[in-house]
């Protein structure tokens, strides 16, 4: 068992799976890897079973009923990588939008420059968007803006899923209070690990967008972070 897991969310994912788990594997640093599927119809489970015969106990899965959320299945992620005893915990996409080589630039940000949280970063310098249309980059963009003047906090990538935590943070921060699932989830988690004091550090990235599958985002998810925002301040205040 190596000291970092990366946590993968799967839903009908049967054209990324085996090739996002082959090429973590096949980084020059060491990661287990957790999906938590929730019930893919297209046989994502299926695939990592066949796979975990080649991989062994570095290969897990963890199967749930229906479509419960992304935030849902990070939380469920992060409570089987703290039993483990996982000392780096991260949060990746399976559809190549986030590169796997980027992986060891998020653990070096935690485990080498002190940070507690690392982030991947499409809106600092260096961070790149491609093949996304215009709109949605600028609506992206914005809506990190929006959340940064509402809640009033330095990270600019607010809705990034792309992230490293130390256990400690995933220890101490409360995981079962923490109440949204999509977009609005990765801004809660942010602002949580920073009320809680915590180092954050974000690392830039290009993010691009999906090749094969279907986006999961939807208008409910957007308006989910849109008033989650405004939910959070007032948790704050």
């Amino acid at each position: 068992m190596s000291d970092s897991v990366v946590i993968i969310p799967t839903y009908n994912e049967i054209g990324n799976v085996e090739k996002m788990i082959r090429t973590v594997f096949g980084l020059p640093q060491e990661f287990d890897v957790l999906i938590v599927d929730d019930g893919s119809p297209d046989g994502t489970a299926a695939k990592v079973k066949e796979l975990q015969q080649e991989f062994g106990s570095k290969l897990l899965l963890t199967e749930r009923e229906g479509k419960q959320g992304l935030g849902t299945a990070y939380i469920h992620g992060f409570g089987i990588a703290l039993e483990k005893g996982f000392e780096y915990i991260f949060e990746m996409d399976c559809d190549f939008s986030h590169d796997p080589n980027d992986l060891m630039r998020l653990y070096e940000a935690c485990a080498k420059n002190g940070a507690d949280m690392s982030v991947g970063s499409r809106y600092v310098s260096g961070g790149k968007v491609k093949n996304w249309p215009l709109g949605r980059i600028l609506m992206s963009y914005f809506a990190s803006v929006y959340v940064r003047l509402i809640l009033w906090f330095n990270v600019r990538d607010t809705t990034a899923g792309f992230v490293c935590y130390r256990r400690k943070v995933l220890e101490q921060i409360d995981l079962v209070g923490i109440r949204f699932v999509g977009y609005a989830f990765q801004i809660e988690m942010k602002y949580t690990v920073h009320r809680n004091g915590f180092k954050i550090e974000e690392v830039p990235i290009t993010f691009i967008d999906r090749v094969i599958g279907e986006s999961k985002m939807s208008s409910r998810i957007f308006k989910e972070a849109l008033f989650g925002v405004l939910i959070m301040k007032g948790k704050r205040v």
